[in-house]
């Protein structure tokens, strides 16, 4: 009687070796489908098809326009340029999304905190996005101005002792940021087609635009202005940055509006840091028994941002005629 061991099936070596090959490469396999998760591939035409060429750029600036010249191009562009640029086409939004072009904007919009806190603040706030760091920490924004838009009513004169008229008057504060500390504000009621020209360093005292110093922490922001004169006042001004989308930046809310006397060595020349002269007073704190402490209550209206290239068509500019009362949002 034959035993089980004549019936069983011999194996060749060769076909035991591919056996075995084939199970140790199902388990160290690399799937390089993974690595294109995420990616769009241009599908390959088969082979000996007509279509089967190489591929070759559509766009005609695609064609024209290297891709290092492209890279020069958004280098010099302002992140707002950029973040509209990559709404054009797919190639411009990958570029677009190099770490160069955000990080020279991060370092420059946060100049004063210093190379070395950026990079730390970066790290581990940001999970070393700049992208991400710009869209989401807070900011001044210096391509325009902060206007705050106030009102009040003011009796009128009374005619033939029967009406009693009331005016609705309006004034604007209008401050412009500098990534170096240092800002411009202007009080009038002067619309901001009108300002804008006034607002750099080069305006005459006429103007009334005075220059101060700002700090940002956060998205709190302390600054300080001096006005010159017999009795020199320091207006001290704390705000709080926000956006109505991130990474827009382009409000700003009144936490306090204080003046305060300064002495004449305090106010020796204009262009001392008037907010280190400042910092650690209190609200109800002066220096000049001529020029009392006053918490300014009136007049809070948060600011909003005006790019420089939106002014001409501001409803800034709009008369009290046709907008009486603005809401920021």
């Amino acid at each position: 009687m034959a035993s089980s061991s004549d019936f069983a099936l011999s194996v060749p070596s060769e076909l035991e070796s591919v056996l075995r090959l084939r199970t140790v490469d199902y388990f160290i396999t690399r799937r390089p489908w993974l690595d294109l998760y995420g990616v769009n591939v241009r599908p390959v035409a088969p082979f000996g098809s007509a279509s089967r060429k190489p591929y070759v750029e559509s766009a005609l600036i695609h064609q024209c326009l290297p891709d290092e010249l492209l890279f020069e191009v958004f280098a010099r562009m302002t992140p707002y340029d950029l973040g509209k640029a990559s709404c054009v086409c797919r190639k411009w939004r990958y570029t677009i999304r190099n770490p160069v072009f955000w990080r020279v904007a991060c370092l420059k919009a946060w100049q004063l905190s210093g190379v070395v806190e950026n990079y730390r603040i970066l790290q581990s706030k940001y999970d070393g996005s700049w992208r991400k760091m710009w869209l989401s920490r807070p900011r001044l924004r210096t391509d325009g101005i902060y206007v705050s838009r106030n009102t009040y009513i003011r009796a009128g004169v009374a005619e033939w002792k029967i009406t009693n008229p009331v005016h609705l008057v309006c004034y604007f504060r209008y401050m412009r940021f500098f990534p170096s500390g240092r800002f411009l504000y202007k009080n009038s009621s002067q619309k901001i087609k009108d300002v804008v020209k006034f607002m750099n360093f080069r305006s005459s005292k006429v103007d009334s635009v005075f220059g101060g110093h700002y700090t940002l922490s956060d998205d709190k922001v302390e600054a300080a202005v001096l006005y010159p004169g017999m009795r020199p006042t320091v207006l001290r001004i704390r705000l709080s940055v926000r956006g109505t989308t991130p990474g827009a930046n382009n409000r700003m809310d009144l936490i306090s509006l204080v003046t305060s006397g300064v002495n004449n060595s305090e106010a020796s020349a204009p262009e001392e840091d008037i907010l280190g002269v400042v910092e650690g007073w209190r609200d109800d704190e002066t220096h000049n028994p001529d020029v009392p402490a006053v918490s300014h209550k009136r007049g809070m209206t948060p600011f909003v941002f005006v790019p420089f290239d939106q002014v001409e068509t501001s409803v800034f500019n709009l008369p009290v005629e046709k907008m009486d009362y603005y809401v920021p949002g």
